[in-house]
């Protein structure tokens, strides 16, 4: 089956040719991200295949089904990008990667956090100017601090049995409780006692309409002055603005994410000699306390190598009309 994968990359291409080694799909690469002025690229494509900031709403859809789509196979977990209600209309299978890597991406929100908290980014920078004072440089002991896990799904739970390690309380937040989170000798907690108790906030709950801007200036002004806030999930779960401001104030005492609400503008591109319009990252990285890395938390070869070939899986599976594993329905 011929398929169009949209916003490839060279990385990518080589575990995509690698997981098609027998050839049985036909692999058309564009490096472009699929959008409403893309579309044409995938007339007679059956399949297209597309990631995180691709577009994939009714007008796309339409677009895509009129040219004769009739797959679109995500390669990634989320799929609050994709128009579900539209798909379902138009008699379009979407099917994702449920689970690829959860050690990847949890992996690098504990990264971030232990260079945040160090100050690793600020050290690495004074060292290559051979600057060696230890001036600003000062962090905290994990041990014994308490770490809030919002969204206990299998990332989420890697992330806190990681943390239990280091001796940290972990306390964790979802409207689905896990037993398997509890098992680990967690705990849930309340909203406001997250916000009064965690030293660290690790954001790992999918984007939907109930968790846009879950971290906004009203639960910000309600965490402990402080706290460090961790984001390798979706861009859209903090309201920017109001982070920036929690930075002035040092309500919040460091930020370090792998995701951006707007980073479909910026990630996955070299920019180094372009301006960027975009003042509020411009504004966020220019904070001492900032990490932003341009969502590589799922970066490994482990994951690059489950993604691509549960991607071509679900592709051969609907080629062949067997039952499609990974497929998501509107609900």
């Amino acid at each position: 089956m011929e398929i169009a994968v949209f916003s490839s990359t060279p990385y990518e291409r080589r575990y995509l040719i690698e997981a098609n080694a027998n050839g049985h799909h036909t692999l058309n690469f564009f490096e472009v991200p699929l959008t409403a002025e893309s579309t044409g690229l995938a007339s007679g494509y059956p399949a297209v295949c597309i990631f995180v900031n691709d577009r994939a709403d009714a007008q796309v859809l339409e677009a895509l089904q009129q040219g004769g789509t009739r797959l679109v196979a995500l390669r990634c977990t989320g799929f609050n990008n994709v128009d579900l209600e539209t798909a379902a209309r138009l008699g379009m299978k979407v099917v994702r990667v449920v689970d690829y890597s959860p050690n990847s991406v949890a992996e690098h929100a504990v990264a971030l956090l232990l260079a945040i908290n160090r100050k690793i980014h600020r050290a690495y920078n004074r060292t290559r100017d051979s600057n060696y004072s230890l001036d600003g440089l000062i962090g905290f002991d994990l041990t014994g601090k308490t770490v809030a896990v919002v969204g206990t799904g299998k990332i989420g739970r890697v992330f806190a049995k990681i943390m239990l390690g280091f001796g940290c309380e972990v306390i964790g937040y979802d409207p689905v409780p896990s037993r398997e989170f509890e098992a680990l000798g967690t705990r849930y907690a309340a909203p406001g006692e997250i916000g009064e108790r965690a030293d660290v906030i690790s954001l790992h709950c999918p984007l939907t309409p109930a968790t846009h801007h879950i971290i906004n200036a009203e639960t910000l002004s309600r965490a402990k002055p402080g706290a460090l806030l961790i984001n390798t999930s979706r861009g859209a779960l903090i309201d920017t603005k109001a982070v920036i401001e929690a930075l002035k104030t040092g309500q919040l005492g460091g930020v370090a994410i792998d995701v951006y609400e707007q980073e479909a503008n910026l990630f996955f591109r070299d920019l180094s000699s372009v301006v960027i319009a975009d003042d509020i990252i411009q504004r966020l990285v220019s904070f001492p306390n900032v990490i932003v890395t341009g969502h590589q938390a799922f970066l490994t070869r482990e994951a690059l190598t489950t993604i691509c070939e549960t991607t071509l899986q679900s592709a051969t599976a609907f080629e062949e009309g067997r039952t499609l594993e990974n497929e998501i329905e509107a609900r």
